[in-house]
């Protein structure tokens, strides 16, 4: 009996390591192989889907528009300029198209990136006109405010599909007010002795944000005194914000036929 009874204990103990050494095999595939598997590769392929959605770059892109104005035709050639635009404001600015040839190019040259600066900068057509290139920079301000009128009325047809939803969209009627206010209203023509003046103004309500001359006198001495006075009455225009501006010295005629050409714009924008 007493030789048995420890062979026994010795016979259960390794019978119960044994188990115990089967029972931890068995238990340990279950819990790393194969829970690393689900977890560890689908977790990964979420996390990179979730990634891409937010950052989707045709919803960056829907943000960003490219707007071309219309072909400016200008004495030295034509001149026509494109704008990007991202929610609405200029990030960028490009003359498609600039005078060339002879001493073209070197005005040109000069005069378009300032231009394109002053664009950007401003963020609408009331930029200055660049000293040496009175041509050029008038046939880029009418060409940058084509395209801002195409890009306003783009915005608008936007916002009117926005605005359908009145009710879930409070927004939508305030966005569209600014655009709905907007007017380009181009006064009568006014003859003079050196030739026809005509003033178009950009109102926005009742107020004048731009002026400027459609028609002027021009050839010979006509040229250069239009080139003086145009800018200064365009200038005068706003700031009064009537009809009530002086005459520029030397250009009698031109500011005469100015005024009364801006006065029958005023007149079309009150009616």
């Amino acid at each position: 009996m007493k030789k048995s009874h420890p062979i026994r204990r010795t016979m259960l103990a390794a019978a119960a390591t044994v188990s115990g050494i089967v029972l931890l095999l068995s238990l340990k595939p279950a819990g790393d192989p194969a829970a690393a598997s689900a977890q560890g590769g689908a977790a990964p392929q979420r996390t990179a889907a979730g990634q891409e959605s937010p950052q989707g770059g045709s919803a960056q892109q829907t943000g960003t528009r490219t707007v071309t104005g219309d072909v400016v035709k200008t004495e030295y050639g034509p001149v026509q300029v494109r704008l990007s635009l991202s929610d609405g404001r200029i990030v960028k600015a490009d003359a498609v198209q600039a005078p060339r040839g002879g001493t073209s190019d070197q005005k040109t040259a000069l005069a378009v990136p300032r231009l394109n600066k002053a664009a950007v900068a401003a963020q609408s057509a009331d930029i200055d006109a660049v000293s040496g290139a009175t041509y050029t920079s008038g046939g880029y301000k009418k060409s940058l405010q084509s395209a801002l009128d195409k890009a306003r009325a783009a915005g608008g047809g936007s916002g009117s599909a926005g605005a359908s939803g009145t009710s879930a969209s409070p927004k939508a009627p305030a966005a569209e007010a600014p655009a709905a206010q907007t007017r380009v209203i181009t006064g009568d023509v006014a003859r003079t002795e050196y030739g026809p003046v005509q003033v178009r103004l950009v109102l926005a309500g009742t107020k004048i944000t731009k002026a400027e001359t459609v028609q002027a006198p021009s050839g010979g001495r006509s040229t250069q005194v239009t080139a003086d006075a145009v800018p200064k009455l365009n200038q005068e225009a706003v700031a009064a914000g009537s009809a009530d501006i002086d005459a520029v010295s030397g250009a009698t005629y031109t500011s005469g036929g100015y005024k009364k050409s801006l006065q029958s714009a005023l007149d079309k924008a009150g009616g």
